[in-house]
């Protein structure tokens, strides 16, 4: 158990930043749809007295998980759609707040999860909110599942459009709880993955994590190129937490992205592993640490470390010459100030800018989870922007 150093937020269980920023996680889910703060109370409060048993973790999400999608079958079953989309939004991510920390990925876990995406689906399917379809990318021997959500409003035949990746243990859904709608909401579309390592990719297909991400976002820009509804020769790549890396590496290695967001930094992915191993994984982590294990499909710490040696970004993203933005909390407790300051000075775009939040005005945490009201904007805006300036193919 970790406990939380000189943070600005209260948590609901300060002697475990684990928990805590998962909790945080959840809660900012609500002002999307992805929950509702009371269920989120009953949770905390039968688990306080459990801090870090992740058994119980799993089991109290679970339980809630299927309090709702009662809710949502009912509703489903007489007929009132908007209600059911509404529940089913919250059985998903309940599903998906379960599961983060279950290992080893059981035929448990697994049934857990599935409920997520489908639950998720069937959200979707019934809501009234902007279009989205499921769809699949093809990449190397496979394909990667994505939501694929239309832009509202842009008068465009065929709208820029972001590539959306997520981080270490997010996925695609998540994405759209974190402000997909907000985004398309200013005239782009959006292509939301499950990439190496995350999501249905790795649970469900064995894509398993890798440091060469600009093969998953070369694919993502061959698929945009297929369609006749977005114009691909504007497209920006935006992703939180180890995203940050992702979307550097991905807009560095590949030409065609016109735009990049790192929605939280990363410089050397591999030395913040090294120093969590070293600590017997005693450090402010987001998952368990035998997750880099799973996702690298490694047996031992030591073959995991081997497998991300590529993680780093010093000598890649010297290369990226399409404008740059990268917003980080001075109080993230997983990836200092310090490796944002790098890797914002060695992007070698002319046109790059920094944004760090502070405590006072909020968005100081691990991907602005304490406030994403105040941050997302910030990359919503500056991304839809840049892509709006250039001149449609």
């Amino acid at each position: 158990m970790r406990a939380i150093r000189n943070a600005t937020w209260p948590a609901y269980f300060p002697d475990d930043y684990r928990w805590s920023i998962s909790m945080m996680v959840a809660l900012s889910l609500a002002r999307t749809g992805g929950a509702e703060i009371g269920e989120l109370d009953q949770i905390a409060r039968r688990l306080k007295y459990d801090v870090g048993d992740d058994d119980r973790w799993f089991d109290e999400w679970v339980e809630m998980s299927s309090k709702v999608l009662e809710l949502a079958e009912v509703a489903e079953a007489k007929g009132r759609a908007v209600t059911a989309s509404s529940h089913y939004k919250r059985t998903a991510a309940y599903a998906f707040v379960a599961e983060r920390f279950r290992l080893p990925k059981d035929e448990r876990a697994m049934q857990v999860y599935a409920r997520g995406v489908d639950s998720f689906r069937k959200a979707m399917t019934l809501g009234d909110g902007p279009i989205v379809e499921f769809v699949e990318v093809p990449y190397e021997d496979g394909n990667l599942p994505g939501l694929f959500v239309h832009a509202q409003g842009s008068g465009e035949a065929r709208p820029p459009v972001v590539v959306f990746f997520t981080g270490f243990d997010g996925n695609k859904e998540l994405n759209w709880f974190w402000g997909i709608e907000d985004l398309v909401k200013r005239g782009v579309s959006c292509l939301s993955l499950d990439t190496p390592g995350v999501g249905e990719a790795i649970r469900f297909r064995g894509f398993y994590l890798r440091h060469d991400y600009e093969v998953a976002a070369s694919a993502s820009l061959d698929y945009l190129e297929s369609r006749g509804d977005v114009d691909a020769s504007r497209t920006a790549i935006l992703a939180p937490s180890l995203g940050g890396y992702y979307a550097s590496r991905a807009a560095s290695m590949e030409p065609r992205f016109k735009a990049c967001v790192a929605w939280g930094a990363q410089w050397d992915y591999h030395a913040v592993w090294q120093r969590r191993i070293a600590a017997n994984y005693e450090a402010q982590l987001p998952v368990p640490g035998e997750h880099l294990m799973w996702s690298t499909n490694a047996d031992s710490p030591e073959e995991a470390l081997r497998r991300i040696d590529g993680f780093r970004l010093d000598g890649v993203v010297q290369k990226m010459r399409c404008p740059f933005l990268l917003c980080h909390g001075e109080d993230d407790q997983q990836i200092p100030v310090t490796d944002a300051r790098r890797l914002y000075e060695a992007v070698g775009s002319d046109d790059k800018e920094i944004r760090i939040f502070t405590a006072e005005e909020g968005g100081a945490q691990h991907c602005h989870v304490d406030n994403l009201a105040v941050a997302t904007p910030v990359m919503f805006d500056w991304v839809a922007e840049r892509l709006s300036s250039l001149t449609p193919s």
